[in-house]
């Protein structure tokens, strides 16, 4: 008889990421975690205390993909930096439309939101270097961009629309160019 294959909490996550992928965080149990691993659900729980834990790792890994966008996003020559990572938001949301809903779209009542500045810091300098606005500013400005780019990434994750990368940066572009061209009538009035 052959020794049994050890699942480890390595495999579990992968399974439990790749069935959220697939079929959205409401897919996400031990039965069906256990399924793809073709085992029972005991391994799972002597590696996570819970599913709640197992589901705090999925987020994590998640977020990593998402932020694995991001980074390749940047380094796109197409478009200019800033541009570049709020095409990549919209396809992390294109390509990977449950693991968007799992990280964005979700219900986040009772959870704590702190703002990040520093997280974005380099988008914040990249407007300020762009505008000519001050660092307060160009955050305002980065907050309307993204209240914007969300919008389409939103859109497109639940396929309500289907437009071509090139139709999404000339939108892009124009509400970039609108937004900065009201900021920065603002600031040559003060």
């Amino acid at each position: 008889m052959p020794p049994k294959t050890k699942v480890t909490k390595e495999s579990i996550l992968a399974a439990a990421l790749q069935l959220v992928r697939e079929s959205g965080a409401a897919a996400l149990n031990a039965r069906a975690v256990a399924r793809r691993l073709d085992c029972s659900t005991q391994p799972i729980f002597s590696n996570y205390a819970s599913m709640e834990e197992l589901r705090e790792d999925v987020l994590k890994a998640a977020d990593e993909r998402y932020q694995q966008y991001l980074a390749d996003g940047r380094k796109d020559p197409s478009y200019p930096p800033y541009k570049a990572s709020g095409m990549a938001y919209i396809r992390f949301a294109k390509e990977e439309r449950e693991l968007f809903k799992l990280l964005f779209m979700r219900d986040r009542s009772g959870e704590i939101i702190e703002e990040d500045r520093e997280g974005i810091a380099d988008l914040i300098q990249l407007i300020a270097a762009n505008t000519g606005l001050s660092p307060d500013e160009a955050y305002l400005f980065h907050l309307e961009m993204w209240i914007y780019v969300h919008g389409i990434a939103t859109m497109v994750a639940t396929a309500y629309l289907d437009w071509d990368w090139e139709m999404i940066s000339r939108l892009m572009t124009d509400a970039y160019e609108g937004i900065k061209g009201r900021f920065t009538a603002v600031s040559a009035r003060r």
